[in-house]
């Protein structure tokens, strides 16, 4: 079956081989046999985990910096809420009286990872992931580089913006990575690892960026993650390889047709469009996965919502625990840990449900395949903790109860934040399969980010019309109002995916 006669709305058959199909055109080139070892989900098992454990602290420094450059030190800022601790130091320096600008010294970035992805990532479909990678994590460093020389708000705001362009294609990337080196029965694990960076990445930068900025000002934040940044580059020039499937049956026949003189010799997974047309495919089709996929749309929206929400939950921290609870610059930031031990939480009752629900769930149907609905089936059940989180936030802020208390609201909301993200990642990797997942998993980030980049934008305005109690009401309403998606697409999911097949 060709890559171009896959329908994204159904899972894929993974790259293997066909022995049909090399019976009727010995000229098509594919693996050699169920056991080729260059098929990455072949690879040694040590080679594989290299690669998803290299993808996942490469997104993980790209998040810490979403909200690190945040933190500063003394003084209130210019108004009363904050999108991270604090940035006063920036605010100071750069003179900014305007809210607007402060939050989007923040969020910029967030809005550079929504449209980067959108036209970097799906040229990992043409060129192959590796050269995408290496090309994005080099441009991301120089513009890290850019903010910490920075001598006005001007600069800041272009370099923070370019970066988080360049930042977040190895998102957009890693889900096809790891559907490229993981069989679907062996995928959650490494998804599960390689979600930390998006929920984990907002945790450590304000607790991290706290303490230097405190100790060695605002710059010192982005030469630090320059630094790591750079070590991360190296490190993936070093071990990664090229993984996507397409291409590397490419690079086989393009081997076979100059050994054997044949010039007919095609890869199996090659597309009868010229590279200009694949290139603009591949830019296209992102868009067009999110318009014409209801599926796709939903997943995205949801995501979209909680991760919103969360950056618009961080817009509060500063008023509330430095205004209200007098906790300092550098010690607000440990307020985040909070996300940090339910992640944590998360991770190891992930690892512990997962196989156990695929399981119940094959039983139940009576099935001997699985089923991608199967992946939302912890999204039903954990989703929920989203809004309770806000509750339990809201109200304790308002009434003042010990700072502890808020604190387990947001663990509370992170819980669920988790068991959104998580399944809604694998939901797609294993409906679009590693040739589109890319794609699927670039649209989705465009609505996070954007979604990230300007709801925080309303809270200084809601909070002071509804306060913290019904205005974290209203959030967490927003949350449950979502809660039957995955119940409807666990039910009705693989009717409405063969209602919709989109052709490629």
């Amino acid at each position: 079956m060709s890559t171009a006669d896959t329908s994204t709305d159904t899972v894929p058959l993974e790259a293997g081989p066909t022995e049909e199909s090399k019976v009727a055109d010995p000229e098509l080139v594919d693996w050699d046999g169920p056991n080729d070892i260059e098929n990455p989900h072949n690879w040694p098992s040590r080679k594989r985990w290299a690669h998803v454990v290299v993808v996942a602290i490469i997104c993980l420094v790209m998040y810490v910096y979403t909200v690190m450059p945040a933190s500063g030190g003394g003084g209130r800022g210019v108004s009363p809420t904050m999108c991270a601790p604090s940035i006063n130091l920036l605010v100071a320096e750069f003179h900014i009286r305007s809210f607007v600008v402060s939050t989007l010294a923040v969020t910029l970035y967030l809005l550079g990872l929504a449209v980067g992805p959108m036209f970097i990532s799906p040229l990992s479909e043409i060129y192959g992931r590796l050269p995408v990678y290496h090309i994005s994590n080099i441009v991301f460093v120089g513009f890290v580089i850019g903010n910490a020389l920075s001598k006005n708000i001007g600069q800041f705001l272009a370099f923070r913006f370019l970066s988080g362009c360049a930042g977040g294609t190895p998102m957009a990337l890693g889900g096809g990575s790891i559907a490229d080196v993981t069989p679907i029965e062996r995928r959650a694990i490494a998804m599960a690892l390689f979600s930390l960076g998006p929920l984990t990445g907002p945790v450590l930068g304000p607790v991290i960026g706290g303490f230097i900025a405190a100790g060695k000002g605002w710059r010192w934040i982005f030469w630090i993650l320059a630094i790591i940044g750079a070590a991360a580059t190296i490190v993936a020039l070093v071990i990664l390889r090229e993984t996507h499937p397409g291409v590397i049956l490419e690079r086989k026949a393009a081997r076979l047709r100059a050994s054997t003189g044949n010039p007919h010799l095609r890869s199996k997974l090659a597309r009868s469009l010229s590279p200009r047309q694949l290139l603009a495919g591949a830019l296209v089709r992102p868009t067009m996965l999110l318009i014409r996929s209801p599926i796709l749309l939903i997943i995205s929206l949801y995501v979209a919502l909680v991760f919103g929400l969360m950056y618009l939950l961080f817009t509060t921290f500063t008023d509330v625990f430095e205004g209200e609870y007098g906790f300092t610059t550098s010690t607000s930031g440990l307020v985040y840990l909070g996300l940090g031990v339910a992640l944590v939480i998360c991770m190891l009752l992930f690892g512990a449900l997962n196989e156990r629900v695929q399981a119940a769930c094959l039983k139940a149907d009576g099935a001997t395949q699985t089923r991608p609905e199967y992946r939302l089936v912890l999204m039903i059940f954990f989703s929920p903790l989203v809004g309770v989180g806000l509750f339990i936030y809201g109200w304790t802020v308002q009434y003042k109860v010990h700072w502890i208390v808020p604190i387990i609201g947001t663990m509370v909301m992170g819980f669920g934040a988790f068991f959104v993200l998580m399944p809604a990642q694998l939901y797609l990797v294993d409906l679009f399969g590693s040739e589109a997942a890319a794609s699927a998993l670039g649209a989705n980030n465009l609505m996070r980010y954007l979604s990230s980049t300007f709801l925080p934008l309303a809270g200084p305005s809601m909070y002071k019309t509804l306060h913290y109690g019904w205005g974290n009401t209203l959030l967490g309403f927003l949350a449950l109002a979502f809660v039957p998606a995955p119940i409807l697409f666990y039910k009705y999911g693989e009717w409405l995916r063969a209602k919709t097949a989109i052709k490629l």
